[in-house]
């Protein structure tokens, strides 16, 4: 059982183009939006010069199916009856192609990645959950609750049946906050799982000062900062670690230890030689 709350609607979203298309946003966009995007740019020497890279991006969220154009008429009914959009792609003047193309369907948690994960309503994340459930949140492998997670706030809470929606209760209190929940039955206990899209951050930016030009690439300017957090270890106001301190009355013959080779002394060894070969 899942409770749905209302999906608000999107809005304000900028128009994207095949130059700016990347693995995630491309789930935003839908089959006629593609073909929409590759007629603005036919005439864009980047998107020639690059067209496997765009046409990686697009398969990352559509299936493309090429049709030869000897069979155009019959692939279209048979491609549009299974869900398809078909229209021309503009390769350059030479060049025109069909496609048919499909958005990936998101139907079971091994469909959901790190690149669509935010694309998705809390709604839509409870279905697909329901879908495949059974034995709870538990049951999902960790690197899928890791993907739910960098995009949902989660959390669960399993009570007896008659007491899951107590007044003044979590699972109230989770509603009136905007969470989308699905109920798992377990005898006559019940788990519920409340799912909460997070709110989106803006990612911090690598800036670079005037007197360091490195040219004018996008790309660059615009990538990410790797998560790790570097620090410079040599920095000045960092507090320095306390010496180890030792108590010589603690110290003794079988806990002393040392990483130096402490070699006997040669004198010694050359008498004991002289003995033996006496001997």
């Amino acid at each position: 059982m899942r409770t749905k709350q209302e999906e608000p609607a999107l809005t304000g979203k900028k128009a994207m183009t095949l130059k700016t298309l990347t693995k995630s946003t491309v789930w935003d966009v839908q089959e006629n939006d593609i073909f929409r995007m590759w007629e603005s740019a036919d005439k864009d020497a980047d998107v020639r010069d690059n067209l496997r890279r765009y046409t990686d991006i697009i398969r990352s969220a559509f299936m493309i199916e090429e049709i030869k154009e000897e069979d155009v008429d019959t692939a279209k009914k048979k491609y549009t009856k299974l869900g398809y959009k078909v229209g021309n792609i503009k390769l350059d003047d030479q060049t025109k192609i069909t496609w048919a193309i499909k958005k990936r369907p998101i139907m079971r948690v091994t469909d959901l990645t790190y690149e669509n994960i935010r694309h998705i309503t809390a709604a839509k994340l409870v279905e697909v959950l329901e879908r495949n459930f059974g034995g709870g949140w538990d049951s999902l492998s960790q690197s899928i609750q890791d993907i739910i997670e960098s995009g949902f706030d989660i959390s669960t809470t399993t009570l007896p049946k008659d007491r899951l929606r107590k007044p003044g209760g979590m699972y109230e209190k989770k509603i009136a906050d905007g969470y989308d929940v699905l109920e798992v039955p377990k005898g006559t206990w019940v788990e519920a799982i409340f799912a909460k899209l997070k709110p989106e951050t803006e990612k911090p930016r690598l800036k670079f000062q005037a007197e360091h030009d490195f040219g004018d690439n996008d790309e660059d300017e615009d990538a990410d900062l790797p998560e790790d957090d570097y620090r410079n270890h040599d920095d000045e106001d960092e507090e320095p670690e306390e010496p180890l301190s030792f108590d010589d009355e603690e110290i003794n013959e079988d806990n002393y230890r040392t990483t130096f080779d402490i070699s006997a002394d040669p004198d010694e060894e050359a008498d004991e030689l002289e003995d033996y070969v006496e001997e």
